[in-house]
Protein backbone atom coordinates (compact mmCIF):
# COMPACT_ATOMS: atom_id res chain seq x y z
CA UNK A 1 0.00 0.00 0.00
CA UNK A 2 2.94 2.32 0.60
CA UNK A 3 3.64 2.19 -3.14
CA UNK A 4 0.34 3.99 -3.74
CA UNK A 5 0.27 6.14 -0.61
CA UNK A 6 3.68 7.78 -0.98
CA UNK A 7 4.79 9.93 -3.89
CA UNK A 8 8.27 8.47 -3.54
CA UNK A 9 9.83 5.70 -1.45
CA UNK A 10 13.51 5.10 -0.65
CA UNK A 11 13.09 1.58 -2.03
CA UNK A 12 11.18 -0.30 -4.71
CA UNK A 13 8.98 -2.93 -3.01
CA UNK A 14 9.34 -5.34 -5.93
CA UNK A 15 12.82 -4.76 -7.40
CA UNK A 16 14.72 -4.26 -4.13
CA UNK A 17 13.53 -7.48 -2.49
CA UNK A 18 13.53 -11.18 -3.29
CA UNK A 19 10.40 -13.07 -2.28
CA UNK A 20 10.65 -16.17 -0.10
CA UNK A 21 7.10 -17.17 0.87
CA UNK A 22 3.80 -15.94 2.18
CA UNK A 23 3.22 -16.79 5.85
CA UNK A 24 -0.41 -16.19 6.76
CA UNK A 25 -3.63 -14.38 5.95
CA UNK A 26 -5.85 -12.33 8.27
CA UNK A 27 -9.57 -11.96 7.66
CA UNK A 28 -11.21 -8.53 7.66
CA UNK A 29 -14.82 -8.16 8.81
CA UNK A 30 -17.65 -5.64 8.69
CA UNK A 31 -18.79 -5.35 12.30
CA UNK A 32 -21.49 -3.68 14.31
CA UNK A 33 -22.28 -3.43 18.00
CA UNK A 34 -24.28 -6.31 19.44
CA UNK A 35 -26.98 -3.63 19.97
CA UNK A 36 -26.71 -2.44 16.36
CA UNK A 37 -29.72 -1.82 14.15
CA UNK A 38 -28.82 -4.03 11.19
CA UNK A 39 -29.75 -7.70 11.20
CA UNK A 40 -27.36 -8.57 8.35
CA UNK A 41 -24.96 -7.07 5.83
CA UNK A 42 -27.65 -6.75 3.16
CA UNK A 43 -29.66 -4.51 5.46
CA UNK A 44 -26.61 -2.35 6.18
CA UNK A 45 -25.83 -1.94 2.48
CA UNK A 46 -29.48 -1.22 1.67
CA UNK A 47 -29.47 1.55 4.29
CA UNK A 48 -26.25 2.98 2.86
CA UNK A 49 -27.74 2.97 -0.63
CA UNK A 50 -30.98 4.62 0.53
CA UNK A 51 -29.20 7.22 2.70
CA UNK A 52 -25.98 8.27 0.90
CA UNK A 53 -23.30 9.52 3.28
CA UNK A 54 -25.40 8.95 6.43
CA UNK A 55 -23.83 5.65 7.51
CA UNK A 56 -20.67 6.12 9.62
CA UNK A 57 -18.08 3.34 9.34
CA UNK A 58 -15.03 3.28 11.63
CA UNK A 59 -11.59 2.05 10.58
CA UNK A 60 -8.10 2.60 11.84
CA UNK A 61 -5.81 5.18 10.20
CA UNK A 62 -6.20 6.55 6.68
CA UNK A 63 -4.33 4.38 4.21
CA UNK A 64 -4.54 1.26 6.36
CA UNK A 65 -5.76 -2.06 4.95
CA UNK A 66 -9.01 -1.59 6.84
CA UNK A 67 -9.57 1.92 5.52
CA UNK A 68 -8.87 0.96 1.92
CA UNK A 69 -11.02 -2.19 2.23
CA UNK A 70 -13.89 0.07 3.32
CA UNK A 71 -13.26 2.34 0.33
CA UNK A 72 -13.22 -0.70 -1.96
CA UNK A 73 -16.56 -1.81 -0.49
CA UNK A 74 -18.11 1.57 -1.31
CA UNK A 75 -17.06 1.20 -4.95
CA UNK A 76 -17.95 -2.46 -5.46
CA UNK A 77 -21.29 -2.30 -3.61
CA UNK A 78 -22.25 0.99 -5.29
CA UNK A 79 -22.96 2.73 -1.98
CA UNK A 80 -21.74 5.86 -0.21
CA UNK A 81 -20.89 5.98 3.47
CA UNK A 82 -18.60 8.09 5.61
CA UNK A 83 -15.36 6.48 6.77
CA UNK A 84 -14.31 7.71 10.23
CA UNK A 85 -10.62 7.04 10.97
CA UNK A 86 -9.46 6.26 14.53
CA UNK A 87 -5.96 5.89 15.92
CA UNK A 88 -6.21 2.18 16.69
CA UNK A 89 -8.38 -0.89 17.15
CA UNK A 90 -9.31 -0.18 20.82
CA UNK A 91 -10.67 3.24 19.80
CA UNK A 92 -12.66 1.66 16.94
CA UNK A 93 -14.16 -0.98 19.25
CA UNK A 94 -15.02 1.60 21.92
CA UNK A 95 -16.73 3.91 19.42
CA UNK A 96 -18.70 1.01 17.97
CA UNK A 97 -19.88 -0.25 21.36
CA UNK A 98 -20.79 3.30 22.45
CA UNK A 99 -22.93 3.82 19.35
CA UNK A 100 -20.75 6.67 18.09
CA UNK A 101 -20.48 4.93 14.69
CA UNK A 102 -22.83 2.55 12.91
CA UNK A 103 -20.33 -0.09 11.81
CA UNK A 104 -16.63 -0.79 11.48
CA UNK A 105 -14.20 -2.53 9.15
CA UNK A 106 -11.48 -4.26 11.12
CA UNK A 107 -9.06 -7.19 10.94
CA UNK A 108 -10.60 -10.08 12.87
CA UNK A 109 -7.84 -11.22 15.30
CA UNK A 110 -7.70 -7.99 17.39
CA UNK A 111 -11.48 -8.04 17.98
CA UNK A 112 -12.03 -11.79 18.48
CA UNK A 113 -12.33 -11.20 22.23
CA UNK A 114 -15.25 -8.80 21.73
CA UNK A 115 -16.83 -11.08 19.13
CA UNK A 116 -16.57 -14.07 21.49
CA UNK A 117 -17.99 -11.96 24.32
CA UNK A 118 -20.86 -10.97 21.97
CA UNK A 119 -20.31 -7.24 22.40
CA UNK A 120 -19.44 -6.93 18.70
CA UNK A 121 -21.20 -8.78 15.89
CA UNK A 122 -19.59 -9.60 12.52
CA UNK A 123 -21.99 -9.06 9.63
CA UNK A 124 -19.68 -10.28 6.86
CA UNK A 125 -16.08 -11.17 6.16
CA UNK A 126 -14.29 -9.61 3.22
CA UNK A 127 -12.24 -12.53 1.89
CA UNK A 128 -13.18 -14.84 -0.97
CA UNK A 129 -13.93 -17.66 1.50
CA UNK A 130 -15.53 -17.81 4.92
CA UNK A 131 -13.18 -17.33 7.83
CA UNK A 132 -12.12 -20.55 9.60
CA UNK A 133 -12.54 -18.68 12.90
CA UNK A 134 -16.01 -17.34 11.94
CA UNK A 135 -17.50 -20.14 9.81
CA UNK A 136 -21.11 -18.96 10.28
CA UNK A 137 -20.43 -15.45 8.99
CA UNK A 138 -21.06 -14.98 5.24
CA UNK A 139 -18.62 -13.38 2.85
CA UNK A 140 -19.48 -10.14 1.08
CA UNK A 141 -19.39 -12.06 -2.20
CA UNK A 142 -22.06 -14.44 -0.83
CA UNK A 143 -24.06 -11.44 0.33
CA UNK A 144 -24.42 -9.83 -3.08
CA UNK A 145 -21.15 -7.92 -3.60
CA UNK A 146 -19.92 -10.09 -6.46
CA UNK A 147 -16.18 -10.70 -6.68
CA UNK A 148 -15.30 -8.92 -3.44
CA UNK A 149 -12.07 -10.25 -1.95
CA UNK A 150 -9.90 -8.32 0.50
CA UNK A 151 -7.66 -9.68 3.22
CA UNK A 152 -4.45 -8.78 4.97
CA UNK A 153 -1.38 -10.98 4.71
CA UNK A 154 2.22 -11.37 5.82
CA UNK A 155 5.14 -12.64 3.80
CA UNK A 156 8.88 -13.08 4.15
CA UNK A 157 11.35 -11.45 1.76
CA UNK A 158 15.10 -10.81 1.67
CA UNK A 159 17.31 -8.16 0.06
CA UNK A 160 17.47 -8.48 -3.73
CA UNK A 161 21.15 -9.46 -3.70
CA UNK A 162 20.60 -12.52 -1.48
CA UNK A 163 22.16 -15.59 -3.18
CA UNK A 164 19.63 -17.98 -4.78
CA UNK A 165 20.82 -20.94 -2.68
CA UNK A 166 20.10 -18.95 0.51
CA UNK A 167 16.62 -18.07 -0.78
CA UNK A 168 16.01 -21.75 -1.58
CA UNK A 169 17.10 -22.80 1.91
CA UNK A 170 14.95 -20.16 3.60
CA UNK A 171 11.98 -21.15 1.44
CA UNK A 172 12.28 -24.83 2.38
CA UNK A 173 12.46 -24.03 6.08
CA UNK A 174 9.59 -21.53 6.00
CA UNK A 175 7.32 -23.99 4.19
CA UNK A 176 8.24 -26.70 6.69
CA UNK A 177 7.38 -24.38 9.60
CA UNK A 178 4.17 -23.00 8.11
CA UNK A 179 2.93 -26.50 7.24
CA UNK A 180 3.64 -27.92 10.72
CA UNK A 181 0.30 -28.90 12.32
CA UNK A 182 1.13 -27.36 15.70
CA UNK A 183 2.17 -24.06 14.10
CA UNK A 184 -0.95 -23.97 11.95
CA UNK A 185 -3.16 -24.71 14.97
CA UNK A 186 -1.51 -22.03 17.09
CA UNK A 187 -1.77 -19.42 14.33
CA UNK A 188 -5.41 -20.35 13.71
CA UNK A 189 -6.13 -19.77 17.41
CA UNK A 190 -4.87 -16.21 16.82
CA UNK A 191 -7.09 -15.79 13.77
CA UNK A 192 -4.32 -16.32 11.22
CA UNK A 193 -4.70 -18.83 8.37
CA UNK A 194 -1.16 -20.14 7.77
CA UNK A 195 -0.36 -20.39 4.07
CA UNK A 196 3.01 -20.73 2.35
CA UNK A 197 3.77 -20.04 -1.30
CA UNK A 198 6.54 -20.26 -3.86
CA UNK A 199 8.73 -17.16 -4.25
CA UNK A 200 7.15 -16.60 -7.66
CA UNK A 201 3.64 -16.72 -6.18
CA UNK A 202 4.58 -14.20 -3.50
CA UNK A 203 6.02 -11.81 -6.10
CA UNK A 204 2.88 -12.14 -8.24
CA UNK A 205 0.70 -11.45 -5.18
CA UNK A 206 2.75 -8.40 -4.20
CA UNK A 207 2.64 -7.00 -7.73
CA UNK A 208 -1.10 -7.50 -8.10
CA UNK A 209 -1.84 -6.05 -4.64
CA UNK A 210 0.25 -2.94 -5.36
CA UNK A 211 -1.70 -2.43 -8.58
CA UNK A 212 -5.09 -3.03 -6.95
CA UNK A 213 -4.62 -0.87 -3.84
CA UNK A 214 -2.99 1.96 -5.80
CA UNK A 215 -6.13 2.03 -7.94
CA UNK A 216 -8.32 2.14 -4.79
CA UNK A 217 -6.18 4.98 -3.35
CA UNK A 218 -6.50 7.02 -6.55
CA UNK A 219 -10.24 6.42 -6.93
CA UNK A 220 -11.00 7.26 -3.28
CA UNK A 221 -8.81 10.40 -3.48
CA UNK A 222 -6.73 9.52 -0.43
CA UNK A 223 -4.06 12.22 -0.12
CA UNK A 224 -0.66 10.90 -1.21
CA UNK A 225 2.20 11.77 1.13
Amino acid sequence: MSAGLFKSLPYDPVRDFTSISTLGYFDIAVLESAKGKFKDIQELLAYAKAHPGKLNVATIALGSTQHLAAELLKTMAGVDFTVIPFNGTPAVATALQAGEVDAAVEIVPPVMGQISAKTLRPLAVMGAKRSPTLPDVPTLAESGVAGFDASSWNALSAPAATPPDVIALLHREVVKAVDAPDVRAQLLSLGVAARSSTPQEETALLTSEIRRWTDVILRSKVARQ
